[in-house]
């Protein structure tokens, strides 16, 4: 994938991953637009990279979800990349039936159903560019996934299917399909606050030179420090990867 001369949306991009990945992609040449539902935290984002353009949005919404590409359409008619990286995590236990599930907001809708209708509308788009890139960001999880966050685990799993079959539709068309796998990343907010560094974790900035690496070689599954394992593990091992981070 060319790393310069791109006009790019990058949704849950005034935090951790995507931030850091908007600050590497303008200081190479693209123009970024980033999206997210707090306003606070991309007027942040703005003033701490220069020619950043943000839009508040809350992707979960199927009104937002329209008005953001009608807004991109109106002003931003050369972009030829989507990133859908924004995404929550919470801590599930269906033992007790569905308090937790009424409690929480929608994984489903934020980090599933948002990422494949986000790539539905920009398609069209995108197919007539003469090169154009979806990126969906799933997780290590979704291959061993964590129980105290199943809805969390089993919506990045799909993740994962669903950019397979994209990119295989896709196949011949103008637009790559790229998949990031971060493993923890503990200066991103998924649940909220910041996660706790850990052994097993990496930070969005040392995650974010892993997709440009990864994009800049074609590599179509971009993965990091655990998950780069976890990808390509046979099911034995998986199964021992599985009882090593849930049986404590």
């Amino acid at each position: 994938m060319e790393l310069s001369g791109n006009t790019v949306l990058i949704t849950g991009g005034a935090t951790g991953i995507g931030f850091a990945v908007a600050d590497r992609l303008i200081k190479l040449g693209n123009t970024c637009i980033v999206c997210g539902r707090r306003l606070d935290r991309l007027e942040e984002a703005r003033k701490r990279i220069p020619g950043l353009n943000i839009i508040q949005c809350d992707i979960s919404k199927e009104e937002q979800r329209n008005a953001l590409f009608e807004w991109i359409d109106a002003n931003f008619k050369e972009m030829n990349v989507l990133v859908n990286n924004a995404g929550i995590q919470r801590k599930i236990n269906l033992a007790e039936g569905m308090a937790d599930i009424e409690k929480n907001e929608d994984e489903i809708e934020i980090n599933l159903r948002s990422q494949i209708y986000l790539a539905a509308r920009f398609i069209p788009m995108l197919r007539r560019r003469a090169k154009a890139a979806i990126i969906n960001v799933s997780s290590g999880l979704g291959f061993v996934p964590m129980a105290a966050f199943p809805i969390y685990s089993a919506t990045k799993a799909a993740i994962h299917s669903f950019t397979m079959s994209l990119r295989q539709q896709l196949k011949g068309t103008s637009i790559s399909v790229f998949e990031v796998i971060p493993p923890t990343v503990h200066d991103t907010e998924l649940k909220g606050k910041p996660i706790p560094k850990s052994d097993y974790s990496i930070s969005a900035a040392e995650m974010a030179d892993a997709i440009i690496a990864g994009l800049r070689n074609d590599q179509y599954e971009i993965a990091a420090g655990a998950s780069k394992g976890w990808i390509s593990a046979s099911r034995e091992e998986l199964d021992r990867f599985f009882s090593g981070i849930n049986d404590h």
